[in-house]
């Protein structure tokens, strides 16, 4: 099930494993992420900060996630993970499923971005995703346009020294044979440039791993669901003394998780938290119509910038000793707020040499109502982004875009024409910006006009945040600029001999204890 099903079917029945945590837990209704694309949005859940500050924020529409394992790019070493200040007060941590921020830097086996390094004891999952060039028979979701184009100029190069080859054999027009030879050879070079990667993307990419280890290679989607929840299981019931359990799950085999708590007699002193990354996706379609994520009410979904539908995202706590069952919490939240408060329930410090942008108030925390001292939120679309601010005077919630993007057709909620809309290039610039009363229309669908009065003095503030949040940024390597994202054949992880790449040793998995 698609996690933004689950959050917005929760109460229509159909979702009891997440009725359940909404009852017996807090509902976050505005929880948000920092951007709207997995690989920078997971870079500040686990780091607390807004992925530009990290360099996990890129102004290349092809480039805004990491699209091969094989890259050098990643969430950099220096960067301090929730799981490293846990790990530091002596829990066990655990990541099972997606990790999606990089593995190696400059050898295949450096594994310099692994989560081993960034503070988890445990791995087993996916190092980069769950493409559609995963699943068998799905339409492929790796540059689909830009595959489409080498396609077409390797055929319009094939078919050159073909053309020159007719005036030959008619004895029309001497061609020489070194120039027709020289044309194929380098049809053949471009079609190989290209192909040795996109051509093999499952191979490449869809990968299953235990700690630094292969198990799958290419994984069998039919099996990754159970076996990440048996894995999720395993690591519960390795860990079950106190304060040693800590996982990052997603929403695959839920129920069978919580109940393995109950069952632990861990319920009560384990805080399950449950969210997604981003909003659903609204281009991914096949003959049968639309296969991405719902948004609901929301305009917009995965990849389109600072929209609601982009950024606003399911969020529950439960934690049954601590926070009272059944409330709901209306305030703008943050995914990056994780990174502080486990840093206040695990008995840590947080880092005092750098910024850290998500908010807690421990004094606040047991009754679930933290008083947040930020007003002001941004949503990046690379390295541009919309502005949140919360009024607090008069419980109104303000969002002003300067960029959107232009959906493609004309009147569409998406941008159909393409793998997701860009941040940069066709995209529609407002000059005065757009401004929306969230608290009255969270669908975003009725601009504030700009002779309001109240326009001015709220662009003003927002406009006064942007160059407050502007000043505590610095420079940091690009971890996602071409170079860094682009396929590097000695970067590509191998179970075998590369290029012959290809095992299952799925028979064998037994989780073992670190």
């Amino acid at each position: 099930m698609d996690v933004m099903d689950g959050w917005y079917g929760w109460m229509g029945g159909v979702t009891p494993n997440i009725d359940r945590l909404a009852h017996e837990g807090v509902l976050l209704t505005q929880h948000l992420s920092a951007a709207s694309m997995c690989t920078p949005s997971r870079a500040a859940f686990l780091t607390g900060r807004y992925p530009i500050r990290s360099g996990m924020a890129s102004a290349n529409n092809m480039y805004r996630s990491l699209t091969w394992l094989a890259s050098s790019g990643g969430l950099p070493p220096n960067e301090t993970t929730f799981a490293t200040l846990l790990q530091h007060r002596g829990y066990r941590t655990g990541l099972i499923g997606k990790w999606h921020q990089g593995l190696s830097c400059a050898s295949r086996n450096d594994h310099c971005h692994h989560p081993l390094n960034h503070g988890f004891d445990y791995f087993f999952g996916m190092p980069l995703g769950l493409l559609n060039e995963c699943q068998s028979g799905r339409v492929p979701e790796l540059h689909r346009q830009l595959r489409i184009k080498m396609w077409v100029s390797t055929a319009v190069l094939a078919l050159l020294p073909v053309l020159l080859l007719v005036p030959v054999c008619a004895r029309w027009v001497l061609v020489p044979w070194a120039v027709i030879v020289t044309l194929a050879l380098v049809a053949v070079l471009f079609f190989l440039s290209w192909y040795s990667s996109y051509g093999f993307v499952r191979r490449w990419n869809c990968v299953l791993m235990r700690n630094h280890d292969i198990v799958q290679q290419p994984l069998r989607e039919d099996r990754v669901s159970s076996l990440i929840t048996r894995e999720a299981l395993a690591f519960i019931d390795r860990y079950r003394f106190p304060g040693a359990t800590g996982t990052q799950h997603r929403a695959w085999g839920l129920g069978k998780v919580l109940r393995a708590l109950d069952r632990e007699r861990l319920t009560n002193r384990t805080l399950v938290y449950f969210t997604s990354d981003n909003g659903g996706r609204l281009e991914a379609r096949d003959v049968r119509g639309q296969l991405g994520g719902w948004n609901g009410v929301y305009r917009g979904g995965r990849g389109m910038g600072g929209w609601e539908g982009a950024t606003r995202v399911p969020g529950i706590f439960r934690w049954p000793t601590v926070l009272g069952a059944g409330q709901v919490l209306d305030d703008p939240t943050s995914l990056m707020d994780i990174f502080p408060t486990l840093c206040y329930v695990g008995g840590g410090l947080l880092p005092q040499d750098r910024v850290i942008d998500g908010q807690t108030d421990a004094a606040c925390w047991k009754d679930a109502r933290p008083a947040r001292t930020m007003s002001s939120s941004f949503h990046y679309c690379g390295t541009r982004c919309a502005v949140r601010w919360h009024q607090r005077d008069c419980a109104t919630v303000w969002k002003a875009h300067f960029v959107t993007p232009r959906f493609c057709p004309v009147g569409a909620g998406a941008c159909y024409d393409s793998d997701h809309c860009p941040c940069s290039g066709d995209v529609a610039h407002h000059d005065p910006p757009l401004l929306f009363d969230l608290s009255r229309d969270p669908a975003e669908s009725q601009p504030l006009n700009p002779e309001d009065e109240a326009f001015d003095s709220v662009i003003k503030k927002m406009e006064a945040a942007i160059r407050d949040h502007r000043r505590t940024l610095t420079p940091a390597p690009r971890q996602l600029s071409i170079f860094n994202t682009i396929w590097k054949p000695w970067l590509q992880p191998c179970c075998g001999t590369f290029p012959f790449c290809g095992c299952d040793k799925e028979d064998a998995i037994v989780p073992q204890p670190l």
